[in-house]
Parts: structure tokens; C-alpha cells; sequence
């Protein structure tokens, strides 16, 4: 199979620049002595989200290169939405770089209370809060469009409720952090879109 005819490699290919994005900014941020990755930091609990996320890998990996699956169902076959997926997942991936690139030194993976960088709110944080999270859900829709597993349904109502636990945190942390300045930009930006 080609690229062109097997949107399930591009399904496959999204996940690992996601993770090359999030790993090369991160040591990026360590040659300059901030430490990016405060995951779990603030709840031990998060922990139990790697292994989820491993299997979830592996249902990709497994539908986009025919590996042995944990189950084979489709919703629907479709010549013309898994393409849409993958532009859905192209999308996710423009807005998760575009964030990075407005994040700046600011960026985290999980709350950092010790070290909080300035409040960003130019670039694509202009207009939504939270863009890295809406990229995650423009991806995991994606993927289910591609794939359309009923696996990957179910993580993507998961992902829905740990992004929105995660994304109610790092509120609380904002509004106790930044004050008047964090309350006058959530009301001017929207949460999501």
C-alpha cells in the first residue's frame, strides 16, 4: 500500500510527531534550565494515564499496519471520511505546533506551581485558552475517523473528560497565580473555541 492509498499511516505518523514535538520542546527547555515536564506533579493519579495511552498507541499502530488486534469492529467503511480524518489530524498537528510556538518559554506538560512562567495570551492562545487541548481533539477525532474503531470512541470520551479535569486544574492554578490578569483574559478568550 501507498501513502496515498492508506490514510492509516498518517493516523499512525500524528501520533509519533506529537510526541517528537512534545519530547524535542521539552529538551529544548532543559539545555535552557527549565524543566518542562512537571507531569503528576500535582496528582499522583496522572500516572495511570501512561499505560492507557501505550494501549491506545498500539491500537493505531495495530489498524494502520495490520498487526494483531485487540478487535477488528468498524463503525462505518468510507472512501472519503478517513481523509477527512486525516485532515482533522493535520489540523490537530498545525495547532499543537502553532501552540508551542506561542507558548514560548512558558511551556509545561502538567502544572508547575514552583516556577510559573509569564501568562500567555497572544499568538493562538488569542483565541482559545486552551489550544494544545483543542489539537488533542481535533487529532483523537481524527483517528476515529480514520480508523473508526469503537475503541478509539471510547478513548475519545475519556480524552474529553481528562482534558476537561486537566483543563479546570490549571484554571484554578491561573486564577490563583495571575489574578485580575488571568479573570480578564478567560473573559475575553473562550475555554476552547
Amino acid at each position: 500500500m501507498t501513502l496515498r492509498s492508506h490514510p492509516g499511516y498518517f493516523g499512525a505518523l500524528t501520533l509519533l510527531l506529537l510526541v517528537a514535538m512534545v519530547w524535542g520542546r521539552s529538551l529544548l527547555m532543559k539545555r535552557k534550565g527549565i524543566k518542562a515536564f512537571n507531569f503528576g506533579k500535582i496528582d499522583k493519579k496522572d500516572f495511570l494515564i501512561p499505560p492507557f495511552a501505550a494501549f491506545y498507541f498500539y491500537v493505531v499502530f495495530a489498524a494502520a499496519f495490520d498487526f494483531s488486534a485487540v478487535s477488528r469492529q468498524e463503525f462505518f467503511r468510507s472512501g472519503v471520511v478517513p481523509w477527512v480524518g486525516v485532515l482533522l489530524c493535520m489540523g490537530g498537528l498545525t495547532l499543537f505546533a502553532l501552540s508551542l510556538v506561542s507558548f514560548g518559554r512558558s511551556f509545561r506538560v502538567g502544572i508547575d506551581p514552583d516556577h510559573p512562567d509569564k501568562l500567555v495570551t497572544t499568538g493562538v492562545f488569542a483565541f482559545s485558552r486552551n489550544p494544545i487541548y483543542v489539537a488533542f481533539g481535533f487529532v483523537l477525532l481524527g483517528q476515529f475517523l480514520v480508523f473508526s474503531n469503537w475503541i478509539l470512541l471510547i478513548y475519545m470520551a475519556a480524552a474529553a473528560w481528562l482534558i476537561h479535569r486537566q483543563v479546570l486544574r490549571e484554571e484554578e492554578f491561573l486564577r490563583k497565580n495571575y489574578g485580575q490578569q488571568y479573570l480578564e483574559y478567560s473573559a475575553r478568550v473562550r475555554r476552547y473555541l
